[in-house]
């Protein structure tokens, strides 16, 4: 429920910036001007007289790179907003030319070798969800409804050269509790088969292609490509997204337990001429926000790049990012690198080495990650010589704020970046 801000470490001639902001959405502005908090938080009482959504739309799930500006999203698919790449100061809503509506949801995603957008919303009303594209300037070229079979609560898409992947997955709110009592009450549903929608990036919704799986959730796509008549896609898999709480916990059980992420890396396989599925752990260590090289994204891809989080049994009581694992595909190995006692971390991203493509050497770059030491709340951003994780961090630059842990990040190249209008 915490008003979205974003931190900034700006890499410039050797010498390193850093600034945070608040996103100034129009929740935030109109707290601001009462007083006092206005909107109910995410889990309800839903109130539709101060929000279009019936709860607080924060803006601060998501956050990439597009056209020039700092894109923020929020998971619930709220409205996106833009922020000036270099000042971080909000600039207003990110409205797509020529489309009616603006709603979007979270890990809508850039694809760099065309510049498109390609983004999701979903709702309680039909259509239950939509997909889209829009070109590199802005400009909404193609949107079409999804049919699905009622309210989901999807996450994440991916994309190959070709196609977009969709989700529709059997962990969803009770519309009957929330049209009676105006909460949302979560449920995962064992008995219903998730399904991911295969279509073509300009497809229609009749084209969709559907492929039931074993039930599970899935927070975050790594990458997603074609092989042959085969589509695959890399994510990291829940069988379990709502653990239960401990006993001894006290007041605060349900909420630690549900901050709980239990999820390994794993693979789908997807046949589209005969329609088979294959599925399989990729591995079994708990991790999740699951990163790779954006220019590799959309085709066949060899390193991973996640957080590793302790489990209930190993003393993960709640959400904690303690180390970064590197996988690689090729080999099936993992190397890994600890932050440390009392250090946690936020989702890592790849930072390629400037004029690098699909050429270069796939982990020929950087992966940093904004990290804080819970004893003295000192926050730091550490660069990693992407090729050797185990070697620890290359440079470690302490920042003059405390970051909270355990969000996402994004990476700008700086070529773009500072000569952004």
């Amino acid at each position: 429920d915490g008003d979205g801000m974003v931190h900034g470490v700006y890499f410039r001639d050797g010498k390193a910036a850093y600034r945070n902001r608040y996103v100034q959405t129009a929740a935030l502005a109109g707290e601001l001007a009462t007083g006092k908090s206005v909107s109910p938080g995410v889990m309800g009482p839903f109130d539709y007289s101060v929000s279009r959504f019936g709860i607080k739309d924060t803006s601060n799930t998501d956050v990439f790179w597009y056209n020039g500006d700092i894109m923020t999203l929020w998971y619930n698919a709220g409205d996106p907003y833009r922020l000036d790449s270099q000042t971080l100061a909000t600039k207003g809503h990110y409205d797509l030319e020529g489309r009616a509506q603006r709603r979007m949801s979270a890990h809508s995603k850039v694809d760099w070798s065309t510049g498109e957008l390609l983004f999701f919303d979903y709702g309680d009303e039909p259509p239950f969800m939509t997909y889209g594209v829009a070109d590199p300037q802005g400009k909404l070229v193609h949107e079409v409804a999804i049919d699905l079979p009622g309210p989901r609560l999807p996450h994440d898409i991916g994309f190959t050269t070709n196609y977009a992947i969709l989700h529709d997955l059997p962990f969803f709110h009770d519309m009957e509790v929330l049209r009676q009592h105006k909460y949302r009450v979560l449920t995962f549903h064992r008995d219903i088969p998730t399904r991911f929608g295969i279509i073509p990036r300009r497809g229609q919704g009749s084209e969709v292609r559907w492929f039931e799986c074993e039930p599970c959730y899935i927070l975050h796509v790594t990458n997603c490509f074609e092989e042959g008549d085969w589509v695959v896609m890399d994510g990291c898999r829940s069988t379990n997204p709502m653990p239960q709480a401990q006993p001894g916990e006290g007041e605060l059980a349900s909420m630690l337990a549900y901050m709980r992420l239990e999820a390994n890396a794993y693979r789908w396989r997807f046949n589209l001429v005969t329609g088979e599925v294959r599925e399989g752990d990729i591995d079994d260590l708990n991790t999740e926000f699951n990163k790779s090289n954006p220019i590799f994204h959309g085709v066949p891809s060899r390193y991973a790049y996640h957080q590793r989080i302790p489990l209930y049994a190993e003393g993960g009581y709640t959400l904690r990012f303690t180390g970064l694992v590197k996988y690689d595909n090729t080999t099936g190995s993992a190397t890994q690198w600890d932050y440390g006692p009392g250090v946690y971390g936020s989702e890592a991203v790849f930072a390629p080495r400037p004029q690098a493509g699909r050429e270069s050497r796939e982990d020929d770059g950087y992966v940093m990650t904004l990290v804080t030491d819970a004893g003295n709340w000192q926050s730091h951003c550490l660069v990693f010589d992407a090729s050797d994780i185990a070697a620890g961090p290359v440079a470690k630059v302490a920042l003059p704020q405390r970051v909270p842990f355990g969000f996402h990040a994004t990476w700008a190249p700086g070529a773009a970046l500072f000569t952004a209008g």
